[in-house]
C-alpha cells in the first residue's frame, strides 16, 4: 500500500551544497541516503514530496557539514497481507515466478500459479499447466494477492509471497479469456428456446 507520511529526521548537508536552495539540498541529500531504505513499521521510502519544516542547523566538530532537524513529507510503500497487486514477471524458475510490482519483487511459488498442476519448461523458460496448457513466461502481466511478507532492513533479505490461485487473479490474458467465456455462457442462457404451447 502506498502512503504519504510526514516524518522527522536529521539531514546532513555537506559544504559543497551551501550555495544551493536549502530545501532542494535537503531533499536531494535525504533521497540519496534514504530512498530505497526499508523501515519495518513505515515501509520502503521511495521519494520526498516536500520539506515541511527545517530546524536550525547544527555543526559537529571536525565535520564541515550542517545537520538540520527536518519534517519531511515522503511517499512510502508497505506491502500488506491480502493486498492485490499487478506486476510483470521478471524471472521464471523451476520453483516459481518472480513478479515485480512497484518498488519490489515477490515470488509466486509453482504451487500458487493456477489450480492446475504446473510444470517447468526449461527450453522455453515457462511454467505450463498440465491440463489447461496455460503458460506463464517472462514479461507477462499478472494480478496476484500478497500472502506473506517478511521485510528486513535490506531488499535482498526481504521476501514477499504471492498467490494467483484465487478468483480474478492470474495472468491478465487468462482473466480476459475467462471474462469472455462467462459472457458467452450468459448469452447462451438468455437464448433458451421458447416452448410453444398447444
Amino acid at each position: 500500500m502506498y502512503k504519504i507520511l510526514t516524518i522527522e529526521d536529521t539531514v546532513r548537508v555537506p559544504p559543497r551544497r551551501f550555495v544551493e536552495d536549502l530545501n532542494k539540498a535537503i531533499v536531494s541529500e535525504y533521497e540519496t541516503t534514504s530512498a530505497g531504505s526499508i523501515d519495518q513499521s513505515v515501509g520502503i521510502i521511495l521519494v520526498v514530496n516536500k520539506v515541511k519544516k527545517v530546524g536550525e542547523g547544527k555543526i559537529i566538530m571536525g565535520d564541515g557539514a550542517v545537520y538540520y532537524d527536518c519534517m519531511l513529507e515522503v511517499l512510502v510503500y508497505l506491502p500488506r497481507l491480502n493486498e492485490v497487486v499487478e506486476g510483470i514477471v521478471t524471472e521464471i524458475t523451476e520453483f516459481g515466478a518472480f513478479v515485480n510490482f512497484g518498488p519490489m519483487d515477490g515470488l509466486v511459488h509453482v504451487s500458487q500459479v493456477t489450480e492446475d498442476f504446473v510444470g517447468y519448461d526449461a527450453k522455453n523458460a515457462a511454467l505450463i499447466g498440465k491440463e489447461s496448457k496455460k503458460m506463464l513466461k517472462k514479461d507477462d502481466m499478472v494480478r496476484a494477492r500478497i500472502v506473506s511478507v517478511s521485510l528486513k532492513s535490506r531488499f535482498s533479505d526481504s521476501k514477499v509471497g504471492l498467490t494467483m490461485r484465487q478468483p480474478y487473479l492470474g495472468k491478465l490474458e487468462w482473466l480476459e479469456d475467462e471474462k469472455k467465456d462467462l459472457e458467452r455462457i450468459k448469452k447462451e442462457k438468455t437464448k433458451k428456446p421458447v416452448r410453444k404451447e398447444k
